[in-house]
């Protein structure tokens, strides 16, 4: 799985697979800048548990001696499921719902299988965006996005986001770069000055 850029009227959006951002928790001229779920990496260890599961109860329901039979292999195949369920299932589903959007006005935060935890900041409290890249998220292609704020809470840290760099840089453009009309969401298009 990969980040796809593309390049619309007026800024680059990142989607990541089949992500989406509801349009109705959008407000009047918001739009999507980046919208992302964080990287696939975190479905590594899930599928080793998977193979490792299924080669453990393979052989367990192999061992199992003829008198505790078929029960033996039922209880043993069972516990496997119940494994896999928390051990791939559950990681699969956290990833699967945990997503990042940065809109021309806020950075929106979703995740949760059951409880879903939903943080938007808006963009105006951000004072800075840096990331941090291990050796593993550099092979990978993911990394870390602090986003430093004015609020108590200090540094907001995204982990795992695809394409760091770029999404730092797209960020970075949004927030503090020269051309910034969509930084002020009460300004008619008609009242706009261009920036160049």
């Amino acid at each position: 799985m990969h980040v796809r850029f593309r390049h619309g009227a007026a800024r680059a959006v990142c989607q990541h697979g089949g992500v989406g951002l509801s349009p109705k928790l959008l407000g009047a001229d918001e739009h999507v800048i980046i919208h992302t779920r964080t990287h696939a990496k975190a479905l590594i260890l899930p599928v080793l548990a998977v193979i490792v599961v299924a080669a453990a109860v393979g052989i367990g329901v192999a061992l199992v001696p003829d008198r505790a039979r078929p029960v033996g292999q039922l209880a043993i195949a069972i516990v496997g499921l119940v494994v896999v369920i928390w051990w791939t299932l559950i990681p699969f589903l956290r990833w699967r719902t945990t997503t990042y959007t940065v809109t021309n006005r806020r950075l929106i935060t979703r995740r949760g299988i059951l409880n879903k935890i939903g943080k938007d900041m808006p963009l105006m409290r951000i004072n800075d965006v840096s990331y941090e890249r291990t050796l593993l998220d550099r092979i990978l292609g993911c990394g870390t996005l602090y986003v430093q704020t004015a609020a108590e809470g200090g540094t907001i840290e995204l982990e795992d986001v695809p394409d760091v760099e770029r999404v730092h840089l797209e960020m970075t453009e949004l927030l503090f770069g020269s051309a910034t009309p969509d930084r002020r969401p009460l300004t008619s298009p008609d009242t706009e000055t261009d920036g160049t």
